[in-house]
């Protein structure tokens, strides 16, 4: 089942016109909420489906405030609502005006949701002008397996302050993502997953002769009895320019499987 959902809205830092009423466009699902755009819209059962999104022609006060209503349906193959968020009064401030708000819509994929396909319409809604308008995105859930799911990062190691992967030499992030859907050791009730890190640059050559490797096992901090998945985090110091790929590897040693996930990392000099 859908287990929680979120919507929320950034601060404007781009500058438009208002348009002629409401329109939602640069529709696109993320990594995590400023990361780059998904290669694809399939997820794994216990993942997050991030979609962004801009409105444009949105009322701003000349004082900088907006406020708005935005609801949500998500809708399964044949059509039944599996959830519903009525329409939620917003508000922000946005000194940099201009009728243009980024925005972000969060679902949390259960680790018990049916496999399928799946649509989340979203609708925005100016109280100013009445004027409304909404998306519609289509993903699927796949069947649950040991994977690499909820992939985000941050400014600070625990996830609270949403970073792109993108920033400045002498900058620090962190990548943070889940493990899902991993066995447990017959003996000693916890997991035994194996990670490595793994960074390349823009040419393909790996940055590190040695990578990072990580294991969470029985001798690590204890994975809760119940818990279908367990977080991990990997800090990332930008201490060079360039475009750079992160690859992190995770096996499971108990079913002998093993996930993949490569991430985009691009870094400008420092001015």
């Amino acid at each position: 089942m859908w287990s929680s959902f979120a919507l929320a809205a950034a601060v404007s830092l781009a500058s438009a016109q208002p348009g002629g009423g409401l329109q939602l466009g640069n529709v696109r699902m993320t990594v995590g909420e400023l990361g780059p755009t998904r290669k694809d819209n399939k997820f794994i059962a216990g993942d997050n489906v991030y979609i962004s999104y801009e409105v444009n022609g949105i009322t701003i006060g000349e004082d900088g405030t907006v406020n708005y209503t935005m609801a949500m349906e998500v809708t399964d193959a044949a059509g039944k609502t599996m959830f519903k968020q009525a329409p939620q009064e917003l508000n922000d401030f946005v000194p940099l005006r201009g009728g243009k708000l980024p925005a972000l819509a969060l679902i949390n994929i259960g680790l018990d949701q049916d496999p399928g396909a799946y649509t989340c319409k979203i609708t925005v809604t100016d109280p100013k002008t009445k004027a409304s308008n909404s998306l519609a995105v289509k993903f699927e859930v796949l069947k649950p397996e040991f994977a690499i799911v909820d992939v985000i990062t941050s400014h600070d190691d625990a996830g609270r302050l949403a970073a792109p992967a993108s920033g400045v030499v002498g900058q620090r992030i962190f990548i943070l993502f889940r493990v899902a859907s991993f066995q447990r050791d017959p003996k000693t009730k916890q997991p035994h997953v194996e990670f490595l890190f793994e960074i390349f640059d823009d040419k393909g050559q790996p940055t590190l002769i040695k990578p990072t490797r990580h294991i969470q096992d029985a001798a690590s901090a204890q994975v809760e009895e119940k818990a279908g998945a367990f977080p991990v985090r990997f800090p990332f110091y930008m201490s060079r320019p360039g475009k750079f790929t992160v690859r992190i590897t995770a096996t499971d040693k108990v079913a002998n499987k093993k996930s993949t996930f490569e991430l985009p990392v691009s870094i400008s000099p420092a001015n």
